[in-house]
């Protein structure tokens, strides 16, 4: 049998493997001119390929339900044996899986060295343009003439970062072949906002517990020119993409305070303790400068006056340092965002194989389907185990 895998990149170049058997073909059409060009930048280049919490609660979807059956320890187990067996060695960092050469290349090597080794011809510059099924075949059209085969694979990534060659035409074949597709957003992104305070803040990073409706981060948040940007941000970005117009809430003492009355208790201390200093200069032992300064302004109170003269404008300050409100006005956009939100919806898609419940034969991988993961190694984890779990099953319907 004849097997067809739309799309190198990660999924993509692992389902093959995983299909490749002694008696079928697997060809790999990959667009650009070299496979795998997306998992090259991961990580500015260092490739953080997997997280130690690998669990279903990190992922997003209409249909997050369906991820818990196969987001599992056997299937993590089963991620890094195959890393293993294909010579990826990890250095592990609070959880972050990297290789230890400290460089995507060696992820990107074993990957495509192991293809080759199981016969799967990989063919670059290839576009695909449409596909068809035909009774029990399917016929794939391409700038480079027609392709004729029993199974499918389409792992075509999403929108994000559309210069890699994600430029969503994996949606287009999906839903010309009958699926639903879950409106797609950009994911693991930074935020715009249009409060007149954050140019004057931009370059500032400072550890926080940010959060927006129901989900709070702590970790590092970097304000920029156009808004929010960090780790702690982009996994917030999963919810205000859907949201648009929102604000995001910024808790600076965090680590210092719970309540009001602690609040009181610290400062009072402190005053105490730290002589002849200023409100403004008090709260420069905790916070930077920039970020002191804004608040000061927004609770109308000047740098120089005292923690004892504040009276009941304490209050006030203690509700803007624990509870500053950044209005989002938007993403950064595909170009720049890490993943796509939304695709392929999982309700026509049989979780236990990736194939489709709408077309015998056809498999989906990776950021094409409806899933998407925190930063941190989860998106290339999923896209490790969609390309197993679908190439393992496409192989055993060949045998």
């Amino acid at each position: 049998m004849k097997i067809i895998v739309i799309g190198g990149g990660a999924s993509g170049i692992v389902a093959s493997i995983f299909a490749k058997r002694d008696n079928n073909e697997v060809v790999v059409l990959e667009k650009n001119s070299k496979c795998l060009k997306k998992l090259l930048i991961t990580g500015n280049g260092k490739c953080n390929y997997f997280n130690d919490d690998f669990s279903f609660e990190h992922y997003y979807s209409d249909s997050t339900d369906k991820l818990s059956n196969i987001i599992t320890s056997d299937s993590k187990k089963k991620i890094l044996d195959f890393l293993s067996s294909i010579g990826v060695v990890p250095r592990i960092k609070n959880g972050y899986y990297y290789p230890n050469s400290n460089q995507a290349y060696s992820v990107h090597n074993s990957l495509l060295k192991e293809a080759s080794l199981r016969g799967v011809d990989v063919r670059n510059d290839v576009k695909v343009l449409n596909i068809v099924k035909k009774n029990d075949s399917f016929l794939v059209s391409t700038n480079n003439g027609d392709y004729i085969c029993d199974k499918v694979i389409i792992s075509t990534g999403g929108k994000s970062y559309p210069k890699t060659g994600s430029d969503g035409d994996g949606y287009l074949f999906g839903k010309s072949l009958g699926h639903k597709i879950v409106p797609v957003v950009p994911s693991l992104v930074g935020l715009v906002s249009n409060d007149k305070f954050i140019k004057s803040l931009s370059g500032v990073r400072c550890d926080v517990c940010v959060s927006l409706g129901s989900k709070s981060e702590i970790g590092e948040v970097q304000f920029t020119d156009y808004g929010l940007s960090g780790i702690c941000i982009f996994n917030l970005s999963n919810i205000a993409s859907r949201l648009g117009n929102c604000s995001v809430n910024i808790n600076f003492l965090y680590n210092f305070v719970d309540d009001y009355n602690d609040f009181c208790k610290l400062f009072d201390k402190v005053n105490n303790s730290v002589l002849n200093r200023s409100i403004g200069e008090l709260l420069e032992g905790y916070l930077n400068y920039n970020i002191v300064n804004v608040i000061l302004k927004k609770c109308d109170i000047d740098f120089s006056c005292s923690w004892n003269d504040l009276g009941n404008k304490k209050k006030l300050l203690f509700d803007n340092l624990i509870s500053f409100n950044v209005d989002i006005v938007g993403t950064r956009g595909f170009d720049v965002a890490q993943v796509s939100l939304g695709g392929i919806s999982l309700d026509d898609i049989n979780v236990s194989t990736f194939e489709s419940k709408i077309v015998p034969g056809l498999y989906f991988t990776g950021e094409v389907m409806d899933v998407t993961g925190d930063c941190g190694g989860y998106n290339l984890g999923f896209a490790f185990l969609s390309g197993i779990i679908a190439g393992e099953a496409v192989g055993d319907t060949c045998d």
